[in-house]
């Protein structure tokens, strides 16, 4: 496993038998967030994420907010998803657990994250620590964004404990090709031409985008996706529990976004689950308080801490499972 110590990323998952990780790594040179500059580096882009893309890789944090900056966050130094994917992290390792700590100043939140390898599994123990002497709702999502050779099209499959779902309430694109706003049970999603299309299967088009939200089974404890590339015999998963990250997104860019840095090139599947149903603006996540009467937010109480735990499991199979469970959970 790999981790970059400035946006505290899991930028690999290497299985050594496939020669694979199946995280994305964009397509474009990175630089660390810290060393970005409009001026210098106008190759990422002009707007609110171009600090994030110049070093973004893999499995990243969202924290304390999913989705862009209102006018006046961005104006006070906020970039999408918060400081957690820009921050610069304090890494070390001791008997064999890695130990990630950094603080984001503009949220008063203090952040810390275990990782221990066991086998050909990973867990993951994190804490959200507020510096504030005020409750208030947060955002909170791990972004695990998959890609190629990994991910091909037509070929790579999910499977996930989703159940009710809702396609993303704008078209999420110029080659958005889902009905925008429209409500389904996992995994038919709706077309804007009618018909309907299995999200379990990484599309086959030339050029597409979509951003659907999934409530995970209300009647399991803990919940899951699995995904599974054919071409390498490879499965990777992930398993937490559901009162922590209620809510699983899948993000499909599929060369679809022409300006920098992406310049129709890149293909990624990403799974995020975490607190919210979708990436918002922090009123517009309050604004929208639920969805399926599910709370779409997470309250971070006054100078208190949360915490999750949540696995990484790899195989090696020639079939993806149709479920993961975490057998020690209760």
């Amino acid at each position: 496993m790999t981790v970059l110590q400035e946006g505290g990323h899991i930028a690999e998952i290497f299985d050594k038998e496939s020669g694979v990780s199946p995280l994305w790594i964009p397509p474009w040179p990175s630089i660390e967030p810290s060393t970005y500059s409009l001026a210098k580096n106008p190759e990422y882009g002009a707007d609110d994420e171009s600090k994030l893309l110049s070093g973004i890789m893999g499995h990243n944090l969202c924290l304390d907010n999913f989705g862009g900056p209102s006018t006046d966050e961005a104006a006070a130094g906020l970039g999408v998803h918060g400081e957690a994917p820009i921050a610069s992290y304090d890494v070390e390792v001791k008997n064999g657990t890695l130990c990630m700590r950094a603080a984001f100043p503009i949220a008063a939140i203090k952040f810390e994250r275990l990782v221990e390898l066991q086998g050909r599994n990973i867990r993951f123990v994190s804490e959200v620590e507020s510096l504030a002497s005020i409750d208030r709702p947060i955002g909170w999502t791990e972004h695990v964004t998959l890609g190629p050779p990994f991910v091909q099209r037509g070929n790579t499959q999910i499977r996930s404990s989703a159940t009710r779902s809702r396609v993303f309430e704008a078209d999420f694109g110029a080659a958005s090709y889902l009905q925008p706003g429209a409500e389904f049970m996992w995994p038919m999603a709706p077309r804007k031409d009618r018909a309907q299309i299995d999200l379990r299967v990484f599309t086959n088009a030339e050029v597409s985008g979509a951003f659907t939200t999934h409530l995970m089974d209300t009647e399991r404890k803990d919940a899951f996706f699995a995904v599974f590339s054919p071409a390498h015999n490879l499965m990777l998963g992930y398993v937490w529990r559901r009162a922590d990250f209620p809510w699983m997104g899948i993000w499909e860019e599929n060369r679809s976004r022409m300006l920098p840095p992406w310049n129709g090139k890149t293909t990624t599947w990403a799974l995020e689950f975490g607190v919210s149903p979708f990436p918002e603006t922090r009123r517009k996540m309050i604004d929208r308080h639920e969805l399926f009467g599910v709370p779409g937010y997470r309250w971070l109480p006054a100078k208190a801490k949360l915490t999750a735990e949540f696995w990484a499991i790899t195989r090696s199979t020639n079939a993806i499972p149709e479920s993961l469970s975490w057998p020690g959970l209760s």
